[in-house]
């Protein structure tokens, strides 16, 4: 699938067939999270695939689904046959940077950015856009602060290990809640120009043709 296509496709899927996906597409899913750009080659990213029925379901009650569906939505998280934790261990990028070719007068550098965040960010990303050449669908979802213990825990994450998201992996379904719930349908798409500046951020945009 060409990258124009799989951009086009790209958006955040809250519906989803229970079959469960082969092993071998999942495996090459996650094998881009060795493509994944982390800085100085820090390699921190650590991910988790869970595909068992019951520890899918515990996952979505931390993540608070049953009040979800008591609101009015539908179940999605629970429903969706590939779960895949994604954590960052911030220490991989402070042991890389306190190597002699990084150090810079002999003391690690400030970090302007969290980049292991940063990084985290583009390996969702990845895997995302790995789900849809595919021919599968992603969603991401989050927990409040207070359950990433409870959900380390059942996955066996190590304490080094920091929360960042859950990427949902499967085949899409129908969707009856999208128009209510889809935050694409309801809100404007910014124009370019109000999130890409040229040279400086106080320049004005000129067109091609200016």
């Amino acid at each position: 699938m060409e990258l124009e296509d799989i951009l086009a496709r790209r958006r955040m899927v809250r519906s989803y067939r229970s079959d469960p996906v082969p092993r071998d597409t999942v495996e090459r899913i996650v094998a881009t999270v060795r493509r994944a750009p982390s800085g100085g080659f820090s390699q921190g990213h650590r991910l988790v695939v869970v595909t068992e029925a019951a520890t899918r379901r515990e996952l979505a009650r931390l993540a608070g689904e049953d009040e979800y569906v008591a609101a009015g939505g539908q179940a999605w998280i629970s429903t969706a046959p590939v779960h895949v934790f994604v954590g960052t261990r911030e220490e991989s990028y402070h042991e890389r940077y306190r190597q002699p070719d990084k150090l810079r007068d002999g003391e690690e550098i400030g970090w302007p950015a969290p980049y292991w965040y940063v990084d985290a960010g583009a390996a969702f990303m990845l895997l995302q856009l790995a789900a849809i050449d595919e021919g599968l669908a992603a969603g991401v979802y989050g927990v409040l602060p207070e359950q990433v213990p409870d959900v380390k825990a059942l996955l066996g994450v190590p304490d080094d290990v920091h929360f960042v998201c859950v990427v949902t992996i499967g085949r899409a379904a129908s969707d009856p809640q999208e128009t209510r719930l889809v935050s694409r349908l309801g809100q404007r798409r910014l124009a370019l120009e109000e999130l890409v500046r040229w040279e400086r951020w106080d320049e004005p945009v000129k067109t091609a043709d200016a």
